[in-house]
């Protein structure tokens, strides 16, 4: 009759042990309240299943154990200010929370948290001479009046030369340029709300323009094609993510800017092939070379998936001529890759090399315009680096449309814009600007190059950018890269001057350093050349 019963109504004993109201705090009855509303179902159970025996012995163990649980969390010392018995969390007063916690902590205790493993490959050390160098003389900065005896700077590639125009414009038009309404009133809604990801229209139309002029082509560049992101490194590193899948290769010609192993690898997991050039051709790309980089990558399994140039060429400042733009484009039409021509130092040209963008080979011959994308910016033709506005041209709508939509993680902000709308639209200072800057660069190359001569150092020919391609072998002991980084740690401590090694360019031929002139103030260059020179006696 018991089995019976316990079938037919299985509830039933829930039923009546949950009808006895519990006693406050916690108490002993209250606990056999709650093993018994566990036990009695699990009797019916197990007495229906094996028996009056077993039915009895499981649920007595199980009442022992619960029990001593109960007793061992009521046995540490209730608080002094134990709460009202009215209060809901009177009836958890039994239960120590500080007990809990750090029962919890000596069992959660198997160490650090965990990051991921790109975030901890990004958060290594930097180990390239580059970025040492930089953060070496960010501790350290040469100032001519507070700190004479500080690093200078010749590793980075800015433009402070012409700083002063740039000062001039601002504070005549800032107050202007940040007024959008017609009666004088600040338009709040043109510099605080949402704007256009990818870029406002009128500031696109001013960044063509401006490309147009700067670049001295007759091409004049479609805005429709432009997407704004903040600064050439993400404009770059949208590109990786659009051409490229992960483990797939870009063709990059040697020595190249250091900053591409960082900007296109980090979060594309894109990879760079270097393309190595030789200073018996002033380090001019060779398409042989770049058909037996390709090939041999092939037989690794690799697959390329374009080639970057950076036309002028940084390091070296040499220009691209038309055959060899014309050849780069039979060679990635030939291979089915594509092109990206970082053309950021376009308008910084001095020399008699007349600079031809890749916009105006497409321009003028019929090519296939999907696979070219242009890279550009104005942190230097327009010595605006902190203002980080980089550009992407391309003529593939794929690409474009992708590209609009990777820019929210980049954008431009909107009172940047505005300002810079303002600077691009006056085109009596842009065309001063233009021809001041070219003019400045040209004397400090010259003077800089001629100080080096008196050591016997020699630079390459060049005729655009903000720096000289320096041979120093003559001066290294070890000829190999070892004894290339023993000069540059030298230079570095011992003469306090910051340049780029060569071999942080992938150079292959030791003794090459590059020196970024625009940095300095003529005043400055006889200091360099001093510190040079106590170097060399060393």
């Amino acid at each position: 009759m018991i089995h019976t019963r316990s079938r037919r109504n299985p509830t039933r004993e829930l039923d009546f042990s949950s009808s006895k109201p519990s006693s406050p705090g916690g108490s002993s009855d209250g606990g056999a309240g709650a093993a018994m509303r566990l036990i009695v179902p699990l009797q019916g159970v197990v007495q229906g299943r094996g028996g009056l025996i077993l039915g009895s012995i499981i649920p007595g163990a199980l009442y022992y154990f619960f029990q001593l649980y109960l007793k061992r969390s009521r046995s540490t010392k209730p608080s002094s200010n134990p709460p009202s018995p009215s209060s809901p969390s009177a009836q958890l007063a039994g239960f120590s929370r500080t007990s809990s916690r750090s029962n919890l902590s000596s069992r959660g205790s198997v160490g650090p948290v965990r990051v991921s493993t790109r975030a901890n490959s990004i958060a290594e050390p930097n180990d390239s001479p580059y970025y040492i160098g930089l953060e070496r003389t960010s501790e350290d900065p040469y100032g001519r009046l507070d700190n004479p005896d500080g690093i200078m700077q010749l590793g980075l590639s800015e433009n402070k030369l012409s700083l002063d125009l740039i000062e001039k414009w601002i504070s005549e038009n800032l107050e202007r340029s940040m007024i959008g309404g017609a009666d004088g009133n600040l338009n709040i809604s043109g510099i605080a709300t949402y704007q256009p990801l990818d870029g406002m229209v009128e500031m696109k139309t001013a960044v063509a323009v401006f490309m147009s002029k700067v670049m001295g082509t007759t091409v004049a560049f479609d805005p429709s094609r432009l997407v704004l992101t903040s600064g050439a490194t993400p404009a770059i590193e949208t590109l990786c993510f659009c051409l490229a899948d992960q483990g797939n290769a870009f063709l990059v010609p040697t020595p190249y800017y250091p900053g591409f192993d960082r900007d296109m690898k980090w979060r594309t997991g894109v990879e760079l092939i270097p393309v190595h050039c030789r200073s018996s051709d002033n380090f001019a790309l060779s398409i042989t070379a770049l058909e037996q980089a390709f090939n041999q990558a092939r037989k690794r399994g690799q697959r390329v998936r374009g080639i970057l140039i950076s036309n002028p060429s940084n390091p070296v400042g040499n220009i691209l001529n038309r055959e060899t733009l014309y050849s780069l484009l039979d060679f990635a039409r030939e291979k089915n890759i594509h092109i990206i021509s970082d053309e950021i130092f376009g308008g910084s040209t001095y020399g008699s090399e007349k600079f031809i963008s890749m916009a105006e080979i497409l321009e003028s011959e019929d090519f296939d315009r999907d696979r070219v994308h242009i890279i550009y910016g104005l942190s230097k033709d327009l010595s605006l680096p902190g203002f980080r506005v980089g550009v992407i041209y391309s003529f593939n709508t794929s690409v474009l449309a992708a590209a609009k939509k990777l820019a929210r993680f980049s954008s431009v902000s909107a009172p940047t814009q505005r300002l810079l709308i303002s600077m691009l639209s006056d085109s009596r200072f842009i065309q001063r600007y233009i021809e001041t800057t070219r003019e400045r660069i040209l004397e400090m190359y010259v003077a800089f190059a001629a100080g080096l001569k008196q050591l016997g150092i020699e630079c390459t020919k060049s005729s655009a950018g903000l720096y000289c391609w320096a041979d120093m072998s003559g001066l290294i002991r070890p000829y190999n890269e070892k004894g290339e980084l023993e000069l540059w740690e030298k230079l570095l401590k011992i003469g306090k001057i910051n340049v780029t090694p060569g071999s942080a360019c992938h150079c292959i031929e030791p003794g090459w350093f590059r020196c970024c002139f625009t940095m300095l103030a003529e005043e400055d260059i006889p200091v360099v050349i001093k510190r040079i020179q106590r170097v060399i006696e060393t």
